[in-house]
């Protein structure tokens, strides 16, 4: 296979990665050549955590932050400061990456909220809505839709997205003026001014055992070297369904799951992806932030 003038060699093109559905690793190579426009402008530039399966989802999957010595010198890495010292991470900004990375049973591709020129101060804004178990679509679609109005209110532009697990991702691209701290600051003023209207269903309880059967709030994503699942990605569980951004007017028959790579490929053919262009409505954060302080009760 010859992409971005390399030369691959797939291997294992059979073995089963998802048994229960009969998806092989030529199928996931398959995924992400299909996804590959779409996907790469969601990728480039940003550091890159994988969730590598060689032995298919049944098997232990691992996290990969560290770039592994054998890969191919032409897959870009950076030097990105870390609790531990450094790490050095993929970016993955070519289709000739992408296909490598699933070649080696890379099956999630989990990106940063930052860019690796400004690490520092991210470009996106990430709230996850995460359900307890047995809670309706119905009431997370509602919920995403209170974050929408939310954003809107404060100035930000809101996308959503599918994650392809068990919920939606509230998302808004930022100017990249405020540090972590205060994206961080600014979500949980979000998160905490929803759950206090709607207490019954709604929470920020950092603990489980203090949740209950209400949604999680989750804003741990905005922090330095914390990710979220980047559009397009296949995940690993049973379904082999695919993390999809979406219309907002789609939300109402949309689920969390709903997409798999073989709806994947015919909804690219035939829409474009709807946060093409988010950075067009980058907002700041600060300014943002000083908005919702002055939102009444």
């Amino acid at each position: 296979m010859h992409i971005n003038g390399h030369d691959l060699k797939l291997s294992k093109v059979e073995k089963e990665l998802f048994p229960a559905d009969h998806v092989s690793k030529g199928d996931l190579v398959g995924h992400y050549r299909a996804v590959a426009e779409a996907m790469l402008p969601h990728l480039a530039g940003r550091p890159l955590t994988l969730r590598r399966f060689p032995d298919g989802i049944a098997g232990s999957g691992f996290f990969q932050k560290h770039a592994a010595d054998y890969f191919p010198d032409w897959v870009r890495t950076e030097t990105m400061k870390a609790k531990e010292g450094t790490v050095d991470y993929v970016v993955c900004d070519d289709e000739a990456t992408l296909v490598y990375l699933a070649n080696q049973a890379a099956i999630e591709f989990h990106v940063w909220l930052s860019t690796v020129d400004k690490p520092d101060h991210p470009d996106r804004l990430v709230i996850d809505l995460d359900p307890a178990d047995g809670t309706p679509v119905a009431l997370l679609r509602d919920v995403a839709r209170r974050f929408r109005d939310l954003y809107v209110e404060v100035g930000l532009a809101p996308f959503v997205q599918a994650t392809g697990g068990r919920g939606f991702h509230i998302t808004a691209p930022l100017d990249r003026t405020a540090d972590y701290d205060a994206v961080h600051d600014l979500a949980v003023g979000l998160a905490e001014r929803l759950a206090a209207a709607d207490p019954d269903h709604l929470t920020t309880a950092q603990r489980k055992a203090k949740r209950g059967d209400r949604v999680f709030l989750d804003c741990g994503r905005n922090r330095y070297a914390q990710t979220f699942v980047c559009p397009y990605s296949l995940r690993a569980r049973p379904g082999a369904a695919v993390a999809a951004p979406l219309d907002w007017a789609e939300l109402g028959r949309a689920a969390p799951d709903g997409q798999d790579p073989a709806s994947m490929r015919r909804r690219l053919a035939r829409k474009t992806d709807p946060w093409t262009g988010m950075d067009d409505h980058a907002a700041s954060a600060g300014e943002a932030h000083e908005r919702l302080l002055t939102l009444g009760d």
